[in-house]
């Protein structure tokens, strides 16, 4: 089996089960992706959080009103540039980005469940080595 089609299918397995985690907390993934984003990075615009949570800037869009109609993002101006708006955590995003961790921790230890931590480890190292590989491309 191709290294590509087993990593894909361990996306897909990895997206369904984040899924119905998240689901249980009234999240999609890309809501918890576009919050970690914003505790990551900081404020960010909706072009930010597209590219760093992999997803159109429309879906984006999408994602952030329903997350500043929960209450869950705040927005404002970027004083460097008037048009453009800049998202952050609000402290309801943060306790919910919070009670999500727990449910994704729970699926990557399942994930990992036969895994030695060491080799856990090497696995995320390596990972990383291949996207920085293929951006680089």
């Amino acid at each position: 089996m191709r290294l590509s089609y087993l990593i894909g299918q361990l996306d897909r397995v990895i997206s369904r089960r984040l899924a119905e985690a998240l689901v249980l907390h009234g999240l999609t993934l890309p809501q918890y992706t576009a919050l970690s984003v914003l505790r990551a990075r900081g404020r960010s615009s909706n072009a930010q959080i597209a590219e760093r949570s992999f997803i159109t800037p429309q879906s984006a869009n999408e994602v952030v009103k329903t997350m500043e109609a929960n209450g869950w993002v705040a927005r404002e101006s970027d004083p460097m540039n008037r048009r453009v708006v800049l998202l952050s955590l609000t402290e309801a995003g943060k306790t919910l980005l919070d009670a999500c961790d727990q449910a994704v921790d729970q699926v990557e230890r399942a994930m990992l469940d036969d895994v030695a931590p060491a080799t856990a480890q090497t696995l995320q190292l390596l990972l990383h080595t291949c996207v920085r590989n293929l951006r680089a491309v």
